[in-house]
Parts: C-alpha cells; structure tokens; sequence
C-alpha cells in the first residue's frame, strides 16, 4: 500500500448518521457488487445502510467510530458495537456489527485502529466477561483471514437476509 495520507479516528454519534450510511453503503456495495443478487444488495443497502438505520442503533446504546481521511476529514470506514442480534449470543456478549472500510484503505492501520478500539469498548462494557461476536459470508476471505488474526474463532453459522435473498454466513467469536 501507497503511504497512508493522514487520518483520524473518532467517536461517532447521531449526527454522523449521514456518513456512517454513506460508508456503509459504499462498502458492501464495493464488497459484494457481482458476487450477490444486484437489486438484493441495492434494496439492503438503502434500508440497513440509512441514516435513520444508524440514528436508531446509537440511540439504543450503540457506539460507533468514523475513520476520516485528510484533507477535509472524508469518511472512509467505521465501526459499530451494540447488543448482540445474532441467535448465538450469551449473557455479556456484544456484537461487533460493523467495521468496514473502503478497500483502498484495507490492510492498513486504519483496520487495526478500528478493531482496537472496538475490542476496548467491548472489554470494558463486558468486564471480564463474555464474547464479541460478529457474521460474515463464509466466502469472504479477506474479512475472515483479517478476524482470524484478531483472535476471532467460527462458533456457528446463519442464515443472513440481503434484500430478501439469504445468503451463509459464519458466526465467529472471541473472548473478552
């Protein structure tokens, strides 16, 4: 990768419900456009991916991080925590329900500043306990090798809805 321009990270809240929809979009869209149905994915992405989708988790309590990139603090990727709703869920676990980031800026420190500051949100919202969990396509890859490295284990599997078409998922886990 080319030297990383500069970049911050940041908590986000309900008025980054705009960039956090634009980067959510973006990002699957980037990820899965030719590998899952086109007007699933388009469907997916203005319900799941809308401001008003990102307002209503960070008013549940959910936290959020922005990545913006210099000059003028352009969004390039995020990540989201909140209660778990994914079926294999325990007592004290938390799911990790986004973190994406713009495939120019994968592999680098972003990534890792990301996962981080996730991972100590999570450890002191779980206190010792429990597990951060998260779903992704079991083809994905990329995504699996990067939560591989981050201590992340299958526990599971699902059924995932993207614009009523359902695809599998693997469900990971680790502990807190």
């Amino acid at each position: 990768m080319d030297s990383l321009p500069i970049w911050r990270l940041r908590p986000a809240g309900p008025d980054d419900a705009e960039a956090l929809a634009l980067v959510g979009a973006a990002t699957f869209l980037e990820s899965f456009a030719g590998v899952i149905d086109g007007a699933g994915l388009v469907a997916h992405c203005a319900k799941q991916h809308s401001a008003e989708a990102y307002r209503a988790y960070l008013a549940k309590g959910a936290q959020a991080w922005l990545a913006e990139i210099e000059p003028g603090g352009a969004p390039v990727g995020y990540a989201l925590l909140c209660d778990p709703e994914i079926e294999h869920a325990q007592a004290g676990d938390l799911e990790l329900k986004r973190i994406y980031l713009l495939s120019r800026f994968q592999g680098s420190t972003i990534s890792a500043a990301l996962m981080q500051a996730v991972t100590a949100a999570a450890k002191s919202a779980a206190q010792g306990s429990g597990r951060l969990l998260l779903g992704v396509k079991y083809d994905n890859h990329r995504a699996l090798s990067f939560y591989a490295k981050n201590g992340f284990e299958t526990i599971g599997t699902r059924r995932f809805d993207v614009g009523g078409k359902t695809y599998d998922d693997f469900v990971l886990a680790r502990a807190l």
